[in-house]
């Protein structure tokens, strides 16, 4: 079965943790990039994370360099920005057919999800999703447990 993990990260949490599954389940991996980044910290990021979001922005990607049509198994990945998932998630997500394909989701975010995951599925209608998960702060909090749980995580999707 070919894998692939897709996903975007701001801070380096969601990628940690897809870096850490693509390891343990010897999948490809690709971040998805936006033409346009924005380098603010802080209130800074969170008001144009806000704005994205309001304004269900689709920020223009930069190509992948992985087609997800060639896999069997893709394990998305999105950093939680207001209780959703970022807006490349969205980009990716309505201009990339997975129909016929095993998907895993996963989230990382500072206190709750919200409805991150939910609204993942919704935009995979149709889709089998084979498990979700969420991880707290990867990076600062507990980031050998989220490791571990990662690694638990992606053994048991890739044997459903």
């Amino acid at each position: 079965m070919k894998k692939l993990v897709i996903y975007y990260s701001h801070d380096g949490n969601t990628k940690f943790i897809a870096e850490t599954i693509a390891r343990e389940i010897n999948a490809d991996i690709t971040e998805l990039k936006t033409k346009k980044t924005m380098n603010a910290s802080g209130l800074m990021k969170v008001g144009w994370g806000v704005r994205q979001l309001v304004s269900q922005s689709e920020p223009v990607l930069c190509a992948m360099e992985k087609n997800p049509t060639d896999y069997d198994l893709i394990i998305i990945g999105s950093p939680v920005w207001t209780y959703t998932f970022a807006p490349p998630i969205r980009t990716f997500l309505k201009n990339y057919s997975m129909l016929g394909k095993k998907i895993g989701l996963f989230c990382c975010h500072g206190g709750q999800k919200g409805k991150t995951l939910e609204n993942m599925k919704k935009l995979l209608d149709g889709n089998m999703i084979i498990g979700e998960c969420e991880f707290l702060e990867p990076l600062s909090y507990e980031k050998e447990n989220n490791k571990k749980k990662a690694i638990v995580w992606a053994k048991k999707i890739v044997n459903e």
